[in-house]
């Protein structure tokens, strides 16, 4: 629940779908796997309270967090109650704890500064959510842009607000030629919405957290088709997820959105490292899930670094909305 439900319900059908699968085969090591889902409801004060959630249903692993911030506060907690992490977060602040098959922000930053610095543009101003992966995405994209004599301004956003007019105006005040969001998608449709409305001829930018189809839903097609993202497609525009895709659609009867292909495959890394310890300790399959190579997922060939848990190549885009409201890769 909370402002960012629809990630959370995508993940948690994904994580759901891998389970029906896997146990339609005879389960993992003989047993029936069991989803239980956990809301932290994107809150970092209720992060320690999703653990002690997980321990009281008998968790050995977890599939999350999604939100950096709750992470930074709960993933040591995870693996100090001794539940293997299978995170979602992208801050670099969470490496180290267990594995992940999505972007981190070291794979992201360096494709936003790449696409943005080859626009020939020279200012960038910047809204910034507070949070600890907007705040960490944002120091390192204008690091990145500055580096390429691009002049960035960053502008400090409150968390939730219904209205952003006055932070909107005051990056147009200088006038950039791009105002790039830092945000999760709730406040990035009013951000979007806003740019719109001032006929602003700054381009829009948006990170990797606003690629959901709310986002599409809540801004129109319209407003949502002013701005560029960077992040990952609708698991139907990835080019491995078509059997994902299906399984999906006729379990749950709606179309998948981005984040439940990876929670789906982070099930899978997590059900293959068990099988391969032959056991669900904690050390064993922690280790495991450490050393996946080579697993074929929605999302594309999974690959582990064990020394950091991040994955090795992992999935990242510039992404637009095309006229039927979907999120596609930039063809550059």
């Amino acid at each position: 629940t909370g402002s960012q439900a629809a990630n959370g319900q995508d993940m948690l059908r994904g994580a759901q779908l891998a389970a029906k699968e896997v146990n339609a085969r005879g389960g993992v090591l003989g047993r029936k796997v069991k989803v239980v889902g956990v809301d932290d409801k994107a809150d970092p004060s209720l992060g320690a309270q999703a653990v002690r959630k997980a321990q009281a249903a008998g968790a050995v692993a977890v599939i999350g967090p999604y939100n950096s911030s709750v992470g930074l506060v709960n993933l040591s907690l995870y693996q100090q109650a001794t539940i293997v992490p299978l995170r979602m977060t992208s801050d670099n602040r969470t490496e180290g704890f267990g594995g992940t098959v999505q972007p981190m922000n070291s794979q992201i930053s360096p494709v936003e500064i790449d696409y943005i610095s080859g626009l020939g543009i020279d200012s960038v101003a910047m809204l910034v959510d507070p949070s600890a992966y907007t705040k960490n995405i944002a120091a390192k994209t204008a690091k990145g842009l500055t580096q390429a004599g691009i002049d960035v301004t960053q502008i400090v956003i409150p968390t939730g607000a219904n209205d952003y007019t006055t932070q909107v105006n005051e990056a147009l005040s200088s006038g950039p030629d791009m105002v790039y969001s830092a945000t999760y998608y709730p406040e990035g449709v009013l951000i979007a919405e806003e740019l719109a409305a001032t006929n602003t001829t700054a381009s829009c930018f948006m990170n990797l957290a606003n690629v959901d189809a709310a986002f599409v839903e809540e801004a129109g097609i319209a407003t949502a088709r002013t701005c560029t993202f960077s992040g990952v497609p609708a698991a139907a525009q990835l080019p491995y997820a078509g059997a994902y895709v299906a399984a999906y659609k006729a379990e749950f009867g709606v179309q998948p959105d981005v984040w439940g292909a990876f929670t789906y495959d982070s099930a899978w890394v997590l059900f293959r490292a068990m099988a391969e310890a032959g056991t669900t300790r904690y050390g064993p399959v922690l280790d495991a899930v450490l050393h996946t190579r080579g697993l074929r997922g929605a999302t594309g060939t999974i690959d582990i670094r064990s020394a950091s848990g991040n994955r090795k190549n992992a999935p990242m885009y510039i992404l637009e909305v095309n006229r039927k409201g979907d999120f596609v890769i930039v063809d550059r």
